[in-house]
């Protein structure tokens, strides 16, 4: 995952040459994306790429800081992901800061000659740290006193490179914080990236030691704005599409699509063509909500195509949900072709690009991690924009949000005007219906039984005036039966559960608690409305370790 490189004077989101750039390489963490994240809420650009990637393609996005994050590996192990040879000449040659997170530390310290072991006393979870003196990494106030962080390691720093400097120890005594000021090498231990508002169990301070760190001692400025983004894509989409050329836009009806078409229909005009394709997968009524919404809201021009003949067919017995995703991106793409090759006897001119609305996390969930004998972090699943699509595709891809986070989409969405109604839609996985049908979605009318208890449950949330404290909610049809009884007689009929998370980007979430009553009214509403269904459960499961959605 290599960003392209643009002109030196970029500021968007995939920039060259640009002394703001903070750049994470990942070496498997599962809160890497969260260093991502913290640090653009600082209003700095923060880009993640693989730990492994070369030292060409890392000094040609020109970083001004580079962040090594954590990971599950050992630096002992055979095969350990470590950073390009002659990565470290390079950052002391070109004045760039380096700051190594947990096993990121622990490289830097081993790679320079100190010793890494495994640690006498292992740390996991909450732990105190006592800060010793004015450092680098700690500003005046955080001098002399202690702070609750986020530690997972069993390996310790026991002896460091000449040169370096403990600054911060954990209260059972190992090294949690280093630096050496003279070659710009920074170390911490724990997680200052994993933090939540008024928490106490992670690192509450950690946002204030990535500012000071950042601003303060890297000299970077707070200068990163979403109007950046919204100008560097206008340029790069207008330099990526000649003047005579046509665009395809597969849109969903959700947050990313809208605003991804939205923007390169101000980049391209009516040179984009719109497409919405019923797929078979859709939720209740979706066809008929989301093309009335295009017409009145939008005014975007749009094609539905029903192709959900088609899709159904294809997946008519399968049941492995990584062969339903790819299977679905295939037919997609299908679909556009022909829709260009229609457009083309209308245009006399055939597109050559779609449109995609990809955002970061569908890119960091569908790349293998460093380690694992692929490259990068360790794919969850494939997502259709990215793992889904076949290697023969003619269309070529414009993918304007793929370095964006849904908050983020969000933001430019507001800038580009798009209703607030589209804006604040819960996300929709573009497999559809697919991934919360457990097993072969053709079988029985298990579409249709998920479709009427999906709508019961979200319009119970939107009247009980819960729908926008919600990241995302939905029903999940599973492959089971249980035994109930419904009218004095017994019955054998289909279990459901539902599933509402609270998140920031979809890439952690923690389930939604729900007042006793709505959930009793709720599947009351479920029961006796849906036949065919006897038992509703809850799904109360964070991510990790599930993921958001069930398959």
């Amino acid at each position: 995952m290599e960003p392209v490189v643009k002109s030196k004077a970029s500021n968007g989101v995939s920039p060259g040459g640009n002394s703001n750039l903070v750049l994470i390489l990942d070496y498997g963490s599962q809160y890497t994306h969260l260093i991502t994240r913290r640090i653009r809420q600082l209003s700095v650009l923060s880009l993640c790429v693989s730990g492994t990637n070369s030292l060409d393609s890392i000094a040609k996005l020109n970083p001004r800081v580079v962040i090594l994050s954590g990971g599950p590996h050992s630096v002992h192990a055979p095969g350990a992901p470590s950073f390009p040879d002659g990565f470290l000449e390079y950052a002391e040659e070109n004045g760039v800061f380096v700051l190594g997170i947990c096993y990121g530390m622990q490289l830097i310290v081993q790679k320079l000659g100190g010793v890494v072991d495994v640690g006498e006393k292992q740390e996991y979870g909450k732990m105190e740290i006592a800060v010793e003196g004015e450092w680098g990494l700690y500003g005046a106030e955080a001098a002399g006193g202690h702070q609750v962080v986020w530690m997972s390691h069993g390996d310790e720093a026991v002896k460091l490179p000449e040169g370096f400097t403990v600054v911060a120890r954990s209260l059972q005594g190992s090294v949690a914080a280093i630096e050496n000021r003279s070659r710009r090498l920074y170390g911490l231990q724990y997680h200052p990236e994993v933090y939540g508002d008024n928490d106490v169990t992670h690192s509450p301070r950690g946002m204030e030691t990535l500012r000071h760190f950042l601003l303060d001692v890297c000299g970077i400025s707070a200068d990163w704005k979403m109007q950046d983004v919204l100008e560097e894509e206008v340029k790069v989409i207008k330099g990526m599409v000649g003047p005579d050329e046509h665009v395809i836009c597969a849109l969903s009806g959700g947050v990313d699509s809208t605003v991804a078409a939205t923007l390169v229909h101000k980049a391209i005009g009516d040179r984009l063509h719109c497409v919405f394709v019923d797929n078979g997968l859709l939720r209740y009524k979706e066809r008929e909500r989301v093309m009335s919404t295009f017409e009145s809201e939008l005014h975007l021009p749009v094609t539905c195509v029903d192709a959900s003949e088609q899709f159904l067919n294809k997946l008519k017995g399968v049941k492995d949900p990584e062969m339903k995703r790819k299977i679905i991106g295939h037919e997609f793409i299908c679909i556009f072709d022909q829709f260009a090759t229609e457009l083309e006897k209308i245009l006399g001119n055939k597109p050559t690009f779609l449109v995609q609305g990809t955002l970061y996390p569908d890119v960091i969930e569908s790349c293998p991690p460093p380690g694992s004998g692929m490259t990068h972090s360790h794919t969850i699943k494939s997502h259709h924009n990215v793992g889904g699509l076949p290697k023969d595709m003619k269309l070529k891809l414009i993918e304007p949000l793929k370095f964006l986070f849904k908050d983020e989409v969000r933001k430019l969405g507001c800038i580009l005007n798009v209703p607030e109604s589209f804006l604040k839609r819960h996300p929709f996985p573009g497999p559809g219906l697919a991934v919360r049908v457990l097993g072969d979605v053709t079988e029985g009318n298990a579409l249709e039984i998920l479709r009427q208890v999906d709508e019961i449950f979200i319009q119970a949330i939107k009247e009980a005036g819960l729908y926008d404290s919600i990241w995302q909610a939905f029903a999940v049809f599973l492959p089971v039966q249980s035994v109930g009884v419904q009218g004095d007689q017994r019955t054998h009929s289909h279990v459901v559960a539902l599933r509402a998370i609270t998140s920031e980007d979809g890439m952690t979430a923690d389930w939604y608690y729900f007042d006793h009553k709505f959930l009793i009214d709720v599947v009351r509403k479920i029961c006796n409305n849906v036949r065919g269904v006897n038992r509703v459960c809850q799904d109360i499961t964070s991510k990790p370790p599930a993921t958001v959605e069930w398959e």
